[in-house]
């Protein structure tokens, strides 16, 4: 385990969470200042759901089935509790955070792969 590969999986999780969240009326209304468009829900919940996945994904090609699952529900976890933390104490830094959370996860992805 290195500190980019788990990185790596708590960015593309907490994207995946963030969006997540999104696609509910209720947080979507205390983040973005307005209801759900009806088209965004469903690529919201695709986009989530393909973060999550992704970030398992990268932590069983990165650390194997021993630890790579184990890596990926913590980094899943640290999301979501960062997820929460966001929508409780700065709700309209969810988004920019989610948007900033992508690059870094590519940004890490090069270490991840040397390590």
């Amino acid at each position: 385990m290195s500190a980019a590969t788990l990185l790596l999986c708590a960015a593309l999780a907490f994207a995946g969470m963030a969006a997540l969240a999104l696609s509910l009326d209720r947080h979507h209304r205390v983040a973005l200042r307005g209801p759900v468009p009806r088209g965004r829900v469903r690529p919201l919940r695709a986009v989530g759901w393909a973060g999550i996945v992704l970030s398992f994904a990268a932590a069983i090609a990165l650390d194997g089935w021993n630890f790579g699952p184990v890596q990926a529900t913590g980094a899943i976890t640290a999301a979501a509790l960062g997820v929460a933390l966001c929508l409780t104490y700065r709700p309209g830094w969810l988004r920019p955070a989610a948007l900033a959370a992508l690059p870094l996860a590519a940004a890490c992805l090069p270490f991840a792969l040397a390590a």
